[in-house]
């Protein structure tokens, strides 16, 4: 257990203002509109797991160890791994150890440029979303989605709590509420999660539909759902350059990894890795446009606005996602 990654870093918070959260606090409807969660389910248990893991590594500590920390037993662990993912807890620390990621980084360059070459029908992409994308046109993006009308509901997914935003035209965010286990850039309930959103969008009218957001939600965690006969919708909706970087996320198959060096290249822009890395990190649909498949050059898993546990969690599961599928 060579390093299950690099230690967990602090991220500064965003900032919302009081009058943002007033506002999504007063659109978020009351506890009894929503659906009474199952306590301790299996992402609590693995945030846990891997908080502890990303505290400790240095010790190696044994399975037995880990599951102490989780309040369950060895055999309870590998059982929600299996179930969880599909791998054993051994299968997922390696997954997300630096080692694995810097041979996920191999042939990352060479990734982008023939990823969709081979048709979403190819065998590189056997495991994906299978997402069709449109973008907003400046303008549009520029009125602050002014006139825009964006349907919200929180679902559950193998991550957490997840916030989906969609519109008319497709699903245009997807977050997530965290607590400080997960860290991240939005740490708090609904409210919070919710006003990361609206300060991105800080005109559009909200409105808290979950029927409309729950088939997309269903469409997003269910692997079983991915298909090429239909396809994900999704909007995109930032500055040309932000767009053209989400664009690009979009070709780094599951599985795989790349790093912002790679993705400047790739746009045409080779010394703007730093800005790319700020497009990155403003990246609204999280999971489906994966900027979690961004890692550093040398293999570290570098911060993410959803929080580093997050990160680690979904690399993991998207391993066994295509363990599964290799072995089918």
């Amino acid at each position: 257990m060579n390093a299950h990654s690099s230690l967990r870093t602090a991220m500064k918070p965003i900032v919302v203002s009081n009058a943002v959260l007033a506002r999504a606090s007063e659109a978020i409807p009351s506890e009894a509109d929503f659906p009474v969660a199952a306590p301790g389910s299996d992402y609590d248990t693995v945030r846990r797991i891997l908080a502890y893991i990303t505290n400790n590594w240095r010790q190696q500590p044994t399975i037995e160890a880990i599951a102490d920390a989780a309040g369950a037993t060895p055999t309870d662990v590998h059982h929600l791994f299996r179930r969880w993912c599909g791998l054993t807890p051994k299968a997922f620390l390696q997954a997300i150890t630096l080692d694995n990621a810097k041979g996920l980084l191999a042939s990352s360059a060479s990734i982008l440029d023939t990823s969709f070459e081979v048709g979403l029908s190819g065998p590189g992409r056997l495991h994906d979303l299978f997402v069709t994308h449109e973008a907003m046109s400046p303008g549009e993006w520029k009125t602050g989605g002014e006139g825009l009308r964006m349907s919200y509901g929180f679902h559950q997914s193998p991550f957490g709590e997840a916030l989906v935003v969609v519109t008319e035209r497709g699903l245009a965010g997807l977050g997530w509420v965290s607590n400080t286990l997960d860290g991240g850039k939005v740490i708090g309930g609904r409210a919070e999660a919710l006003a990361d959103m609206m300060r991105r969008w800080p005109h559009a009218d909200y409105r808290f539909d979950p029927q409309a957001t729950a088939p997309y939600a269903t469409r997003i965690f269910e692997p079983g759902n991915w298909s090429p006969q239909t396809p994900l919708r999704v909007v995109l909706i930032g500055t040309d350059f932000e767009v053209r970087v989400w664009e690009t996320l979009l070709r780094i198959p599951v599985g795989c990894a790349t790093t912002y060096g790679d993705v400047a290249d790739h746009i045409g822009k080779p010394s703007a890795a730093r800005a790319v890395g700020a497009a990155v990190g403003k990246n609204p649909i999280s999971f489906v446009v994966p900027c979690h498949r961004v890692i550093g050059k040398s293999g570290a898993l570098t911060g993410y606005h959803w929080g580093l546990t997050r990160k680690r969690a979904i690399l993991g599961w998207e391993a066994g996602q295509v363990a599964g599928g290799e072995a089918a």
